[in-house]
Parts: C-alpha cells; sequence; structure tokens
C-alpha cells in the first residue's frame, strides 16, 4: 500500500448500519486495499443519539462541531482537534449537538467485518 491523502470532499458517505438517525459514515481505507485498520469520516446532523456496542478499538477525532459520547455512568465531550477514544467492548451513546458535526475515525480491525 501507498502513502495516500484524503479530505472530506473524497467521501461518500452511507447511512451507519443499522439505525436510521441522520448519521453516516464514509469509509477511505478498509480490508479492501488490505491494510489493518479502517480510516474514513462520520457526518453527524443536528441533535442526533446512537447507542452502540463498540465491536472494534475506535478513536473519534473532531473536526467540527461537537460530540458527546456517554459510556459507564460518564460522558465526555470533544470539539473540533478533540480525540474521543472508544475501546472495544463498551456501550456508548454517542449524541451530537446543534450544528452537528463532522468526524474522523480509525478503527482496528475493520468495524464493518466486525458487526
Amino acid at each position: 500500500m501507498k502513502v495516500l491523502r484524503y479530505e472530506p470532499a473524497d467521501a461518500m458517505f452511507e447511512r451507519s448500519p443499522g439505525q436510521d438517525a441522520d448519521i453516516f459514515a464514509a469509509n477511505l481505507v478498509d480490508q479492501r486495499q488490505g491494510g489493518p485498520i479502517t480510516i474514513g469520516y462520520g457526518r453527524y446532523g443536528p441533535d442526533q443519539v446512537l447507542k452502540t456496542d463498540i465491536v472494534v478499538d475506535d478513536v473519534m477525532v473532531v473536526l467540527e462541531g461537537r460530540v458527546s459520547v456517554e459510556s459507564d455512568g460518564e460522558t465526555l465531550t470533544a470539539g473540533p482537534g478533540e480525540i474521543i477514544y472508544m475501546p472495544k467492548g463498551t456501550t456508548v451513546i454517542i449524541r451530537s449537538h446543534e450544528d452537528g458535526a463532522l468526524t474522523s475515525y480509525v478503527t482496528y480491525p475493520h468495524w464493518s467485518e466486525a458487526e
């Protein structure tokens, strides 16, 4: 695999599997390219909520807007330039705020194979 660069304009967003909210994911690198991780962007509409079990180690970098992640009775809120790490095996509630959010993510292994 060679060195690659991506930006949000490269993303082809699809609704996150198993939910109806205004939340979309766009994998840019995953098992199809032969790498060990998945890299992509997430887009959250305003005031959206996603409750999910984390089935892979997941790193979310907030690029625009704000998101809050609740787990085990604790809520962490992140804005542009901040990172939230969600370890495999945790249950989380992810909430976007009034302006929605654009995030980037890295997962290990590939989240689409672990579902």
